[in-house]
């Protein structure tokens, strides 16, 4: 789908058919707009702005020439864009290419960048006076928008901090959401990474209007911000991630704390048992019985031997309570 977005009348008209570069000159076009282009309008345009459209491999090139470089007859600019869906990001490439004045956007996705730009564009064109204006204004619009998403990051990593100190048991699931947002935010910081090295390039170019390199420098700045908020919240992650991998190692250790106590406190008994299992013949107490009046034996070897792996037990749990290990 193409969108030619024009400069008729002391307004912006919007249209959609290529036919219109037969009749108008570079003057009349401010943006040219390719949604998903079939092989016909890419040709079209190709022959009206006399330039080479990139492929799809040159635009998701990441060297730092793919994102920003200038020809004799056109500047280039390749940048990923954000398409968020319920827990995770897509990244789309868009292409944008500025000759004779006129802004050309190739991409293969719908965006709110693009529509909340023409919007803008629609409502004040007394502001976009070039295609130079439209593209810093598409990448101001989409930084605001990254903005909101480091925005929502930061306030489901402060949730999940809350969620963690709270919690008495940390389970897998919350390990894999902390891991989940540790990706979601290496993946906005490289965007956002992405759009500065796009801004540090036009700030280079002379060939850009005047007016427009005092917002650059605010744009960057914004964009540094965002950077070190997103790497303040990668720092505040890794920090949660170590407190709930300590609050697993606590559960862990008296779980083995449990397992020890019983062992030892039964180690008295076993020692006990051991050796009257030895069988050996000089042994006493297998002899001794108790009768009583009506001739019943009772062998007080035997509930010796008890009693003692009952006092050994008790001691070692009297011992540990003392000490405060239990």
């Amino acid at each position: 789908m193409i969108t030619i977005y024009l400069k008729q009348f002391n307004k912006i008209v919007r249209n959609a058919d290529v036919k219109l570069f037969d009749e108008l000159g570079y003057d009349d076009i401010l943006w040219i707009d390719l949604l998903t282009p079939s092989i016909k309008e890419q040709k079209a345009v190709e022959n009206f702005m006399e330039i080479n459209l990139q492929t799809q491999q040159q635009v998701e090139e990441i060297e730092s020439s793919s994102k920003y470089s200038e020809t004799e007859n056109a500047i280039i600019c390749n940048s990923n864009f954000f398409m968020p869906y319920t827990e995770t990001f897509a990244i789309e490439p868009v292409s944008f290419i500025i000759a004779e004045g006129v802004l050309v956007s190739v991409r293969n996705a719908e965006f709110r960048t693009f529509t909340e730009a023409a919007k803008r564009l629609q409502m004040n064109y007394r502001a976009y006076a070039t295609g130079y204006h439209v593209l810093v204004s598409i990448l101001e619009v989409r930084i605001d928008y990254d903005a909101d998403l480091v925005e929502a990051l930061a306030k489901n990593i402060a949730a999940l901090s809350k969620e963690v100190n709270i919690s008495e048991q940390i389970g897998r699931e919350t390990l894999q959401r902390i891991s989940h947002l540790q990706e979601n935010t290496m993946l906005i910081r490289e965007n956002i990474f992405d759009r500065q090295r796009v801004l540090s390039g036009i700030q280079r170019s002379e060939r850009f209007p005047n007016d427009i390199y005092p917002k650059l420098s605010l744009m960057i700045k914004d964009v540094n911000s965002l950077i070190n908020h997103a790497d303040f919240s990668f720092q505040r992650l890794d920090y949660i991630q170590d407190a709930a991998l300590g609050l697993i190692n606590i559960e862990q250790n008296e779980i083995v704390k449990i397992f020890s106590v019983a062992a030892v406190i039964f180690m008295p008994a076993t020692l006990v048992a051991s050796i009257y299992g030895m069988n050996f013949h000089a042994m006493p107490e297998l002899d001794w019985v108790y009768t009583f009046p009506d001739g019943t034996t009772v062998p007080l070897g035997y509930l010796f031997a008890i009693g003692l792996m009952i006092l050994f037990s008790a001691g070692t749990i009297w011992f540990f309570r003392y000490k405060k290990w239990l």
